[in-house]
C-alpha cells in the first residue's frame, strides 16, 4: 500500500472518530503534509464517494446513520437567528441551505450549524458585511437540509418551524430520506 493510500484512510479514520469539524491545518500537521495536500486528498476522497462536508472552520464525514429532510423556508432577514435557534435547540443540525434561482438555478452552500455558538458565529458573519444571506436572492424562500439522529426530531423541527411561520408547504424537495 502507498504513502498516500495509508495517509487517505488516516483522514478518513480521523473524521470518522471526530464528532466536530477538523481543520484541514490540524489534519496536515497530524499527517505531516501541507495543508495543500490535504485539499488535494479531500477533493479526492469525495471523487471516491465519501460524503465530507467542507466548510471554512474544517471537515467533517456524514454520519450515515443520521436521518435526513429537506426543508423549504421563508422568512426575514431579522428571523434568521430564530430560525436556526429552533432548529438546533431540538436537536436538529442544519447541513445546508440552498436557493433555485431563476437564472442561475440551484445554488448550495454548507453550513453545519448544530449549536447556538454555531449560530452565534454564522449571524457574526452576516452581520460583518462580508455577505448576504442566500435567502436574499430568491423573495426569502430558501431550503435547508437538515439532519438528526432520530426522525421524530426532524418532525419536531418541522412543527416548530411551521409554528413559526417559516415553513413553505410545497415543495420538490420536500422528501424525506
Amino acid at each position: 500500500m502507498s504513502e498516500t493510500t495509508d495517509r487517505r484512510k488516516e483522514i478518513i479514520n480521523i473524521l470518522k472518530n471526530s464528532s466536530d469539524l477538523v481543520s484541514g491545518t490540524k489534519l496536515a500537521n497530524k499527517l505531516g503534509v501541507s495543508r495543500q495536500v490535504i485539499v488535494q486528498d479531500i477533493a479526492i476522497l469525495k471523487a471516491e464517494g465519501h460524503t465530507i462536508f467542507s466548510t471554512n472552520r474544517g471537515y467533517r464525514l456524514e454520519n450515515k446513520d443520521k436521518y435526513k429532510k429537506i426543508i423549504k423556508v421563508s422568512h426575514k432577514d431579522e428571523d434568521i437567528e430564530r430560525e436556526l435557534n429552533a432548529i438546533v435547540d431540538l436537536g436538529g443540525e442544519i447541513r445546508d441551505v440552498f436557493v433555485n434561482h431563476k437564472v442561475y438555478g440551484a445554488i448550495k452552500v454548507d453550513m453545519n450549524i448544530k449549536s447556538r455558538r454555531d449560530v452565534k458565529k454564522f449571524l457574526s458573519e452576516i452581520k460583518s458585511g462580508i455577505s448576504q444571506p442566500l435567502k436574499n436572492l430568491t423573495e426569502n424562500y430558501h431550503y435547508h437540509t437538515i439532519v438528526a439522529d432520530e426522525k421524530e426530531i426532524l418532525d419536531e423541527v418541522e412543527k416548530e418551524l411551521d409554528k413559526l411561520g417559516f415553513l413553505e408547504k410545497s415543495s420538490k424537495y420536500n422528501t424525506n430520506n
